[in-house]
């Protein structure tokens, strides 16, 4: 059965990974990012390499009420989605004193808000048809404090959270929610958060391509899991910390940021 799936941060890394593989097992796909002109980009290559079926709605999802209103243009579009993945997101690097308010303001809009947002926007009728999916991104960040990205560990800490509580509330009812918990992927994350060296902290051997994170978390929601970290290096590192005193664990890994 053909199903539609929206995908927000559609236009690069994990977002357009989603994209790619939804594409090629046929589903409707509707991109959302606030780049116009990469999302069209994006969807012409699925459209001329797979024959995809692309709608583009470019959307900034850091405004209030974002869901309200993708769901209106969703609507008006004759669309109902079957499958939401919430992508969009961004981090930033750096001593909590130090760090912009307003920027840490937008962080927690697009990670937090936003996805609480969507859900309400889309979740009921999935409910209603007895059939759909959600995809919420978090990080493994969300496993930890985490001392230089306060509040970004922070806001992924929500999104388990709350994918896990969603992930009980709609079991028997035909939708299932599963949160993605990668640890580093090789997308233009790194470059984002302002802090260029950061990439290069990453061990080697631990950085994973977006294509197979998307791929590890379409699986883990087909098999009805709550959670999903790919990768083995990441689930020990996810695992590590619901073992150790909180102190402990918030004091290794400023050791670790501070590198």
């Amino acid at each position: 059965m053909t199903q539609t799936a929206l995908i927000t941060g559609a236009s690069s890394g994990i977002g357009a990974a989603f994209a790619r593989a939804l594409a090629r097992r046929g589903d409707h796909l509707i991109l959302v990012a606030r780049s116009k002109d990469k999302l069209e980009a994006l969807a012409a290559s699925l459209r001329a390499e797979q024959g995809a079926t692309v709608s583009v709605i470019p959307a900034d999802l850091g405004l209030p009420e974002c869901g309200r209103r993708l769901a209106a243009e969703v609507a008006g579009q004759g669309l109902s989605v079957d499958l939401l993945i919430n992508n969009a997101g961004f981090g930033a690097a750096g001593a909590f004193a130090t760090q912009d308010p307003v920027r840490d303001a937008e962080m927690i809009q697009l990670n937090v808000a936003a996805v609480v947002d969507l859900a309400h926007a889309f979740l009921p009728g999935m409910l209603e048809r007895g059939h759909g999916g959600i995809v919420n991104v978090a990080s493994v960040a969300g496993f930890q404090p985490m001392p230089q990205m306060a509040i970004y560990a922070a806001t992924k800490a929500f999104v388990l959270s709350f994918s896990e509580a969603l992930w009980v509330e709609t079991r028997g009812r035909g939708v299932q929610v599963t949160a993605l918990c990668p640890g580093p992927v090789d997308t233009p994350f790194f470059e984002a958060t302002g802090s260029p060296q950061l990439r290069k902290a990453v061990p080697k051997g631990l950085m994973m391509a977006a294509e197979t994170v998307a791929a590890q978390a379409l699986a883990a929601l087909a098999a009805g899991r709550p959670v999903v970290v790919p990768g083995g290096a990441n689930k020990l590192l996810s695992a590590v910390p619901r073992l150790l005193p909180r102190r402990w664990v918030a004091l290794a890994s400023g050791l670790v940021m501070n590198r």
